[in-house]
């Protein structure tokens, strides 16, 4: 079957010919060996992930356990993975991976409840608070709303930051809660989908990128930065020229207005 890619440039446009060859024979047989070829080509890319998501978190979150998740998510990937979608595997397989490590981290309740607890109180307090004045929240006024001084609010933000983390393949849910549909999926639009439930993805698409353009300035371009362009806080940091541990801050407040916001329009509450 031979070396998929390789080192040499000139090589390049026919090696990407060769595994999108290999993508579509996959894709129509099967064929096991072609994926432990996938598997053995990406397996790197499971390590390079994990080792973004082990930046700040705690030190009882084991780096090999990252690992061991996101393999999940790179089998699941190169299961799903359609090549006549125009969009790279890589791109692909990192959101599958990331979400697999996230997806496991939640599952195994990784955060101490008196720091749920806390998170759930301020993205409550987001979202109520945004609900009620039509547009974005000071930190101030956040703080006000749940009894606290700007400095006690800092703290919890401090406290929760490194715990507050988005998946693309979770936050939205459409029908029932048994009907999930993320964010990665409502991206993608299947054309084997019905008309109907094109529609209504391509309407969440719409809602997500709205909620998304509705952040701060900064707090958008640090989900940009670490969501699609993979950077990690330390270099966020650097890009926008504040501390780790603000980009961090930052990334929490994004999440949990984000959050609060598709909550909010589920409810029907605008």
């Amino acid at each position: 079957m031979g070396k998929v890619l390789g080192n040499n440039p000139t090589d390049y446009a026919l090696e990407e010919k060769a595994e999108e060859a290999f993508w579509l024979e996959y894709r129509q047989k099967r064929d096991p060996k072609i994926r432990e070829m996938f598997i053995k080509q990406y397996a790197p890319l499971v390590k390079y992930v994990a080792g973004k998501v082990a930046v700040g978190m705690p030190h009882n979150v084991e780096f090999d356990d990252l690992v061991g998740f996101g393999v999940f998510g790179l089998l699941d990937a190169i299961d799903k993975f359609d090549p006549e979608k125009n969009v790279k595997f890589k791109t692909y397989a990192v959101t599958r991976i990331r979400g697999a490590i996230f997806d496991e981290l939640r599952s195994i309740d990784w955060v101490p409840r008196s720091v749920r607890q806390k998170t759930r109180e301020v993205e409550e307090a987001i979202g109520s608070l945004e609900a009620q004045l039509g547009r974005t929240a000071t930190d101030q006024e956040i703080a006000n709303s749940m009894g606290l001084d700007e400095n006690e609010f800092i703290k919890t933000m401090m406290k929760i930051s490194g715990t507050t983390m988005l998946s693309l393949n979770d936050v939205w849910f459409s029908g029932d809660e048994n009907d999930k549909v993320s964010i990665g999926d409502s991206i993608e639009s299947p054309s084997s989908l019905n008309p109907d439930v094109i529609v209504e993805k391509d309407e969440i698409r719409r809602v997500i990128v709205e909620a998304i353009e509705e952040l701060p300035d900064k707090e958008k371009k640090i989900l940009v930065l670490y969501y699609y362009e993979d950077l990690t806080l330390k270099e966020i940091g650097q890009v926008l020229e504040v501390t780790e541990s603000r980009v961090s801050q930052l990334h929490t407040k994004a999440i949990l207005r984000l959050r609060a916001k598709l909550t909010n329009i589920r409810k029907g509450i605008v």
